[in-house]
């Protein structure tokens, strides 16, 4: 495996709080009349209605006008806010600042990411010795918008070529070219069509990569059901490229991906049709006549290829082990019995990074971290120090490297890089960013609360030192809630405005996500996926009852499937928040499905061809479904990209258009929708920039908020 280079950017936003003027958001808005179809389809017997269809096919031009008039009203209406250009300069100075990523050896390089401040991309420099740095990739080159992203690089074994991935207005397909490391030449014609994949060299010869067969035509919503490993040989055409794994059209597998152990002995290839578990199958390359090896063909548990040494290969698994343990497999006698624990199960859950020869086991513990340091053998050798309670991330590299670095950061701290000696255990500061404030300002609470049904949900609240709870402060509620993705505490300038100006910023760790393991995962899906809503819904009560807001001066917000968390939570409940901010959300619960790869999230929804049960469950609460006539829904800004290709953009379209059809006069009813954008990843500085701009300045402006103070 080869160590990959991570590029962290942080969403950015500002309030002011000022006195509240009770008519400020009362500006009238004239929407946009979308036209109604009859489309309707039956369930189970049950008619439903979905005059909205005709805003899936994302490449017509009914839907073009349609995104063009929207957009014009939304920006009409922003442009009456008139502290919205001073946001944006605050956000501009603000996000000016160096950030420099940990280094990676590769060759006679090492190699790390740097961005000035402002940049749109994130640049790769490289450096030999003690020699000055210089440019390896430039991204922001490679458009004149800054639309075209690096999506991926990665090294052949030498370090003496490379491969990196674009991706183009935010898609997830992807080209990958191939240059020379030390020339930085081009060496043949870029692979196209490449979808979510990475790039697993095997020696100098070529590497393995994952794609889907493209769709007829160039539809964005189009269905991607049949992932494909193939290994492309340097010097050949793409076409000629060698199918390894699937393209049987008796098992088709949404996603699969492929791993090289360092030494180049063994390709270990992972292929599933959800987002939780895979089936595990092992091949020696070493060896031409070798054939795939089932580790586990069931595919209901997870396992990562961590290192190996030798025929023993080393797995993170929840197999038998909810909160995850490491186990040793002996390729010479690989079945499940003689699988041999290294770390084994714990309270917490557990991931696992290696470098320098060691094993570093980082657990969460009540979503923060705390880490430890083992041998091969399992030993414990020591825990480790960290600056602070917050996230720690890295410990990860060659086996040959003398150092290792890794992250902390919390919600006071920002992402500062140390240098870490396996050898003593000694920590020290690599390189900490320039953000000119005081942490001992702020200060982070973790508190326990009930939510409907009794269980205790643990939430990170975070504000200035001295805040007044007087049930007036403007709070922003952040939630995810899926897929096994755990929010743990990180730093970013959005926050600590903030927190500076007396705001509170909120997140809970919702069942659905990763912090408890499996078990807590579970219990935010399928049937079981209101209880997320309901834990959403408790933190935002318990902000309430506490005294640090009120209904008047709460925000929630989430992205994708936050993005449907808000859209569930802002539906169920309207008179719990005043601002509503559902970004890339996932809101058509009864189609979802059918667009992209999105079958492939049937494990944490279910589907509503799954059976009668589950077709009701969704209904009931998917956003599109539940908007109802006459209700006053809170001020509501709902973000999208028209080139989101992940979370496609008609889910955002039809619940615009229910919620500007159905909801009583009151509140502004918008969506943005960003062009020559995708569901977030790659996203320019000078968009980012713009998009929160616009996003605050609408949620101050609602909460009563006219004017910024000088």
């Amino acid at each position: 495996m080869k160590n990959t280079l991570i590029i962290a950017v942080s969403f950015l936003a500002v309030f002011v709080a000022c006195s509240p003027t009770p008519d400020s958001s009362t500006a009238a808005v004239t929407y946009v009349v979308t036209q109604k179809g009859d489309t309707v389809d039956s369930y189970f017997g049950y008619q439903v209605a979905d005059p909205y269809r005709w805003l899936e096919d994302d490449m017509s031009a009914e839907t073009a006008d349609w995104v063009k008039a929207q957009n014009e009203v939304t920006f009409g209406y922003l442009e009456t806010i008139g502290f919205r250009e001073n946001i944006k300069q605050r956000l501009t100075a603000l996000w000016n600042y160096e950030k420099i990523s940990a280094p990676s050896k590769e060759g006679d390089y090492n190699y790390f990411y740097k961005n000035d401040g402002l940049q749109n991309q994130w640049v790769v420099f490289r450096q030999k010795a003690d020699l000055p740095a210089e440019v390896f990739l430039d991204p922001n080159t490679f458009s004149s918008d800054g639309t075209t992203s690096l999506a991926g690089l990665q090294f052949s074994e030498d370090g003496s070529i490379a491969a990196y991935a674009i991706s183009e207005g935010g898609s997830d397909w992807r080209k990958v070219r191939i240059i020379n490391s030390e020339s930085k030449q081009q060496l043949e014609p870029e692979l196209v069509d490449v979808k979510f994949s990475g790039i697993a060299w095997r020696g100098n010869t070529g590497f393995f990569y994952s794609s889907y067969d493209k769709p007829d035509g160039s539809e964005l919503s189009a269905k991607t059901d049949q992932h494909k490993l193939y290994f492309h040989r340097l010097g050949t055409a793409q076409a000629d490229d060698q199918l390894i794994f699937g393209g049987s059209a008796e098992e088709k597998h949404r996603y699969v991906g492929a791993d090289v152990t360092d030494d180049g002995q063994y390709l270990v290839v992972s292929a599933t049709n959800t987002t939780s578990g895979n089936k595990l199958f092992v091949k020696k390359l070493s060896d031409p006549a070798s054939v795939f090896v089932a580790l586990d063909d069931e595919g209901s548990a997870d396992y990562e290829l961590i290192d190996s040494r030798g025929d023993r290969l080393f797995f993170k698994t929840n197999f038998n082990a909810p909160n995850q343990r490491l186990i040793a497999v002996d390729m010479n006698t690989p079945s499940q019995d003689r699988w041999i624990d290294i770390i084994p199960h714990a309270e917490n859950v557990l991931s696992v990074s290696r470098g320098a020869g060691f094993l570093f086991a980082t657990y969460m513990v009540d979503a923060v971290s705390r880490v430890q340091q083992f041998d091969y053998a399992g030993k414990h050798l020591r825990d480790i120090e960290l600056p602070g309670v917050g996230s720690a991330n890295g410990f990860d590299g060659k086996s040959t490297d003398t150092d290792l670095y890794y992250s902390f950061t919390n919600y006071s701290t920002p992402r500062t890089t140390y240098k870490f000696n396996p050898q003593s255990g000694e920590s020290s500061v690599y390189y900490q960013p320039a953000v000119a404030f005081n942490a001992d300002d702020y200060q982070s609470t973790q508190v326990f609360y009930a939510s409907k049904d009794g269980t205790q949900v643990p939430m990170i609240i975070t504000h200035k030192k001295g805040l007044v709870l007087n049930g007036n402060n403007p709070t922003l509620l952040y939630g995810y809630g899926g897929f096994n993705i755990s929010l743990t505490p990180s730093f970013s300038v959005s926050n600590l405005v903030w927190m500076e100006m007396g705001g509170v910023y909120a997140v809970p760790n919702l069942r659905g996500g990763g912090e408890y393991g499996k078990a807590w995962h579970d219990a935010g899906t399928q049937l079981k996926k209101q209880n997320v809503f309901d834990d959403f819904i408790a933190a935002g009560e318990y902000l309430i009852a506490n005294h640090y807001t009120s209904s008047e001066k709460l925000a929630v917000s989430g992205r994708s499937n936050g993005g449907l968390l808000v859209g569930a939570v802002m539906t169920q409940r309207p008179d719990l928040m005043k601002v509503a901010l559902p970004g890339v959300g996932v809101l058509d619960m009864l189609r979802y499905h059918t667009f992209t790869a999105g079958a492939g999230w049937a494990y944490d929804y279910g589907t509503a061809e799954q059976s009668e049960e589950m077709f009701n469950y969704l209904r009931e609460y998917s956003p599109v479904h539940n908007v109802k006539a006459g209700v006053k829904y809170p001020a509501t800004m709902i973000t999208t990209g028209d080139h989101d290709d992940r979370v496609v953009p008609a889910h955002s379209f039809k619940f615009a258009a229910e919620l500007q059809n159905k909801s009583a006069p009151g509140n502004p009813l918008l969506i943005r929708i960003e062009t020559n954008a995708g569901h977030g990843a790659g996203t320019p500085i000078s968009k980012l920039i713009d998009q929160v701009s616009d996003i605050h300045a609408f949620t101050l402006f609602n909460m009563g908020i006219t004017s910024l103070p000088q």
